[in-house]
């Protein structure tokens, strides 16, 4: 067990013959008492810091702890998200290609329709056109004809005034 500075000023020595000089004997162990009280003191102190430093270590470890948790589950959260948000790029991308295709494949098909009404206009045109022409060409073929006079007797005019009323 450590000596205290009490031990050490209650601490008798044998005399001898000729021994040491008690005063200064006394005057030193004085000072050793002072020394060491101070020392024990200063000791103390330091266990006291040193257990406060130790809480706040064990405190910040804690949190160091914690926050190593929080870094990981973040880091991990972020990859989900991020595997996520491609899984649901990648269906948006296919789902916008089918759209398209889609759209171009009901576009080919109009395209088609509308080109073959086209043609069934454009033939239905040629036909109309040369209908038109052979009457007009009949009708001018009439026109040339000479013989109009004959085509209508002059008693026919009046049949037909009575037909108008």
């Amino acid at each position: 067990m450590p000596l205290t500075p009490l031990d050490i000023h209650n601490k008798e020595f044998t005399r001898g013959f000729r021994g040491y000089n008690e005063d200064e004997v006394n005057d030193f162990l004085d000072q050793v008492i002072k020394d060491y009280e101070l020392v024990i003191r200063e000791k103390r102190h330091l266990e006291e810091t040193v257990e406060k430093l130790e809480e706040k270590l064990s405190y910040f470890k804690n949190i160091e702890e914690t926050l190593n948790k929080s870094i990981l589950v973040a880091q991990e959260t972020g990859e989900e998200v991020k595997r996520s948000a491609t899984k649901e790029a990648r269906l948006i991308v296919k789902e916008a290609e089918k759209n398209a295709d889609r759209i171009i494949n009901e576009s080919l098909a109009k395209s088609r329709k509308v080109a073959m009404e086209i043609e069934e206009l454009k033939k239905q045109s040629s036909v109309y056109r040369t209908r038109f022409r052979m009457l007009i060409e009949a009708q001018l073929e009439m026109l040339k004809n000479e013989d109009w006079d004959a085509l209508q007797p002059a008693d026919t005019t009046e049949e037909y005034e009575l037909e108008m009323k």
